[in-house]
């Protein structure tokens, strides 16, 4: 009788867990409609990304350049006007890292762009392209995705509330992980396929809509592919996956981000 009942009390606690599962993957990326699980709020992610934010910046330099960093901020304040995200609270900074691929965008809309990205975005448009993916990937609450499953297999279902309500150390290297903030990880967990395909799908959306040209990221990547096809990649490839079916894929989302476009 006690193996019966402790068998009963453990099936019960499993399908409690799943329909919690379940119920956290009923939520849905804005404006492509896909099912992802979420076990983090996005209250949550905002506050764990604004103390991860701080924690980045505090072991970084930021740039002296009052040009580029104007640079930044207006065309990062361009695409988050046109994002919907009125509840984010924006900030934009660039990080002097010359040897420093790569750009990251937290929740709640704390974005850090490092100096090494300008030798490949060049222009306006092409920095607005790795910036606007960047953003799509916050919107589309990609880490929240990522940072959950971390959550749930390194600290279990049951210390989740309590790890995100005390930020531990533990906690905040788990975000940055999660969210490919810094540059010093030894350990970065890669996008998937089909969260990439969203933030260029979405990405060039908000770029065409903040008044960039969309086509300019065909060729930023086509100068990611020449620079680093057949190297070491930097950061930011090691969290982008990049090949030519990735511009085959821009290339097929072009005409839709094209209509928003005015110029």
């Amino acid at each position: 009788m006690r193996r019966h009942s402790g068998s009963v009390v453990w099936w019960i606690v499993l399908c409690a867990v799943g329909l919690a599962l379940l119920a956290a993957a009923c939520s849905r990326v804005p404006f492509t409609g896909r099912r992802q699980m979420l076990l983090v709020s996005e209250a949550q992610e905002v506050e764990l990304g604004a103390t991860t934010y701080g924690d980045v910046l505090s072991t970084s330099h930021l740039s002296k350049d009052v040009a580029q960093t104007k640079r930044v901020r207006t065309i990062g304040g361009r695409i988050a006007a046109v994002t919907g995200k009125t509840d984010y609270t924006w900030e934009f900074n660039l990080i002097d890292a010359d040897t420093v691929v790569n750009a990251f965008c937290l929740p709640g809309g704390k974005v850090a762009v490092y100096t090494g990205i300008k030798k490949l975005a060049s222009t306006d448009d092409e920095l607005a392209t790795v910036m606007a993916h960047e953003i799509a990937h916050a919107v589309a609450r990609h880490g929240g995705e990522r940072m959950s499953q971390m959550l749930l297999v390194q600290l279990g279902g049951i210390a989740l509330d309590e790890a995100l309500k005390t930020k531990t150390q533990t906690t905040i290297d788990l975000a940055r992980v999660a969210y490919g903030a810094g540059t010093t990880l030894a350990y970065v967990l890669p996008y998937s396929r089909t969260q990439e395909t969203e933030a260029d799908h979405l990405g060039l959306i908000f770029q065409a809509k903040a008044g960039y040209d969309p086509r300019a990221a065909v060729t930023f990547w086509e100068k990611m592919q020449q620079e680093y096809g057949s190297k070491e990649p930097p950061q930011f490839l090691s969290t982008h996956p990049s090949s030519l079916q990735r511009i085959e894929d821009i290339k097929k989302f072009l005409p839709e981000a094209l209509a928003y476009y005015k110029h």
